[in-house]
């Protein structure tokens, strides 16, 4: 089963690689429509967050209207990803726009404050999340210096298309490493220093996430980039993928977040991590159809203690 999964999802991905973008949006736009009226298990988680959100200020119809949009814009954003991976820098530049960038390319400089540790010279932390053609958070322009762009993710079960996966994701200049096996090659790499990495920070971390509030709502919230970003004395950023045209994006990275208070000690992470989220509230506000609003980013918590990420554990330790 999983040799054939492999081949069929090869041989679809070979399919829409044939295509011009513009083409290939468009047939991903047309997939997520069929996916908002076959897909009925997400289209009620994503009427239901939407609702939870903006309920107060959409009738029903409205807010079907925009998780249908949704599905849509998730349709294009997947099948562009598989095509944008196989395209070189130049060719993506007519498609994809950097704004603010030059946070990262200016950490070469080594301006630092003194309090901060050399462990990561150079290095940076960026929260990210679900918004558009998030796999673009991994294809900076050139001309961002010495410093290597790095990313986590998690492996999919089927061992087939997660080598799949990753042999898209490898054709960017840009590190990937696993959340469950690679903490140790990760921290290395982080204590070397002149890395940029980016960490998705708006889905449910389970009973190890901190509660706080989430578009009007409390949820669970990794404290991973508030975590890193201290221990290695790193500057923290968000960093947001906009959809601004049919197969058109553009990255926007926000003003630096302190995770240092000006006496040099440490913020609470429960702080930092509010104002990632509060950053991210805004990019939804600004386009509620660009997130990604079928994961269950609301669960209720548990009683129980659950296991603990032995990622973060091993990455904070």
């Amino acid at each position: 089963m999983d040799a054939l999964l492999y081949w069929l999802a090869r041989s679809l991905l070979g399919f829409l690689q044939l295509w011009p973008l513009g083409w290939v949006a468009r047939i991903g736009r047309g997939c997520g429509a069929l996916a908002f009226w076959l897909d009925a298990r997400h289209r009620r988680v994503a009427i239901g967050n939407v609702t939870r959100c903006f309920g107060d200020r959409l009738e029903p119809k409205e807010v079907r209207a925009l998780v249908r949009e949704n599905f849509k814009r998730l349709g294009e954003n997947y099948a562009s990803a598989v095509k944008t991976s196989a395209m070189t820098d130049a060719e993506l530049g007519a498609h994809l726009e950097w704004i603010g960038l030059e946070r990262v390319s200016e950490l070469s400089v080594g301006t630092r404050a003194p309090w901060v540790c050399q462990s990561g010279a150079g290095s940076c932390v960026v929260a990210i999340g679900h918004f558009g053609n998030f796999e673009l958070y991994a294809r900076p322009p050139a001309g961002i210096g010495k410093i290597r762009i790095a990313a986590t993710y998690r492996g999919l079960r089927q061992p087939g298309l997660d080598r799949l996966m990753q042999s898209l994701r490898n054709r960017a200049k840009c590190l990937f490493f696993e959340r469950r096996r690679d903490a140790a090659a990760l921290k290395r790499s982080m204590a070397g220093g002149g890395l940029c990495l980016g960490l998705l920070a708006d889905q449910h971390a389970g009973d190890n996430g901190l509660w706080l509030p989430f578009l009007g709502s409390d949820c669970s919230t990794s404290a991973a980039p508030a975590l890193l970003a201290q221990r290695y004395g790193c500057p923290l950023f968000t960093a947001v993928c906009y959809r601004v045209g049919s197969a058109r994006w553009r990255v926007e990275m926000g003003p630096e977040i302190p995770t240092m208070t000006a006496e040099g000690k440490r913020r609470e992470p429960a702080e930092i991590m509010r104002e990632v989220n509060s950053a991210f509230e805004a990019a939804i506000a600004r386009d509620p159809a660009n997130w990604f609003w079928v994961h269950k980013r609301w669960k209720p918590r548990s009683p129980r203690s659950l296991r603990k990420n032995a990622f973060s554990d091993a990455l904070v330790s």
